[in-house]
This record gives structure tokens, C-alpha cells and sequence, in this order.
């Protein structure tokens, strides 16, 4: 597969079979993910898997603030994975002072690369993903996140039960503005 059928194919996926997630292919995934850019090449992004089909229930059933449509998919899916950032790495310069007027938001950035690159690598190896970040704030209590990190997303994972249609694309005269 090259990378425009990669972009083009990959589909957020929110209905996934039984099959479990190998291990082995995930540690491929986060492999490929660890070659995201990031501010200053911190390289801050961390992932938990969650595999527990306990915590899951609980996260789809208690952490998604009713929003039924996120909770079903989490509930489909075999494994979920908690995208985090280590805190207070981002925007700095060596003296503490921030480098831009962005300060520290520099993370998301970085989480939101990494969490692409993630989905992207996993639709190579055949599995199907959705990024959500819709969940309450107990999410990181229940998860155990550390303190000098930061939940920024949940992405679903598993081998796909569906095959969306290709979304309607704004046209490239849409999006792009010459000056």
C-alpha cells in the first residue's frame, strides 16, 4: 500500500469484530507512531492499551457523558487506547520561558500528529480505528493517569465488521487560498 492509498482509504471505523488486537502489531503500530514529529522532537506522546473488557465496559458505560454513539463503538471495539502527553515539555526553552505565544499547547499538536500516524499505521495492517475525545474528566481517575501526564484522546482499535463510504471531500479550491 503507498501513502495516498493509505490517507485515502483509511475510515474511523466504530463497529469492529471479536478478533483481538496481537500484540506484536500494536507494538509495530506504536513503532510507526514514534516517528511523528514533535515540538523539539520531545517526543511526549505515551499510549495505554486497554484490553480489560471490564474497564472497557466501565469506560464506554460511565466515562462518555451520555453520548451514546461514542460508547457503542467503544463498546465494540477489542481494545481501546488512552493517547496521553507528558506535561510541561512543549513550548519551553531550557530556561522555563515559553518559546511562542502558543505556550504550552504545543502537545496537541504533537498528540494529534501521533494519534494520525497511529491510525494510519494500524489501517496498514489492517485494522480499523476512530479517535474520540468526548469522555468525562473521571476518564483519567479511572484510568490511573499520572499526574505529569495528560489525556488528550481515546482511539478505538480492532479488526473492522464494517466498510464506510468514502465521506463527501470539500474541493482543493475549498481549502486552499493564494495570496
Amino acid at each position: 500500500m503507498d501513502v495516498k492509498e493509505c490517507i485515502k482509504g483509511r475510515r474511523s471505523i466504530r463497529k469492529f469484530t471479536d478478533e483481538p488486537v496481537p500484540t506484536d502489531t500494536l507494538e509495530k503500530i506504536v513503532e510507526l507512531a514514534s516517528y511523528s514529529p514533535s515540538w523539539k522532537n520531545t517526543q511526549v506522546v505515551r499510549y495505554i492499551a486497554i484490553k480489560d473488557p471490564v474497564l472497557k465496559e466501565k469506560i464506554a458505560n460511565e466515562c462518555t457523558t451520555g453520548f451514546t454513539y461514542n460508547a457503542n463503538a467503544m463498546g465494540s471495539a477489542p481494545m481501546l487506547i488512552a493517547v496521553t502527553v507528558l506535561k510541561n515539555r512543549c513550548g519551553y526553552e531550557r530556561d522555563g520561558s515559553f518559546t511562542t505565544n502558543r505556550k504550552d499547547t504545543w502537545q496537541m499538536f504533537d498528540a494529534g500528529i501521533a494519534s494520525q500516524t497511529f491510525c494510519l499505521a494500524a489501517y496498514e495492517y489492517g485494522l480499523g480505528t476512530v479517535i474520540m475525545g468526548i469522555f468525562d474528566d473521571t476518564l483519567s481517575e479511572v484510568l490511573e493517569i499520572p499526574e505529569d501526564r495528560e489525556l488528550v484522546n481515546i482511539i478505538c482499535i480492532g479488526y473492522p465488521a464494517e466498510s464506510p463510504e468514502v465521506p463527501k471531500r470539500k474541493t482543493v479550491a475549498d481549502l486552499i487560498t493564494y495570496k
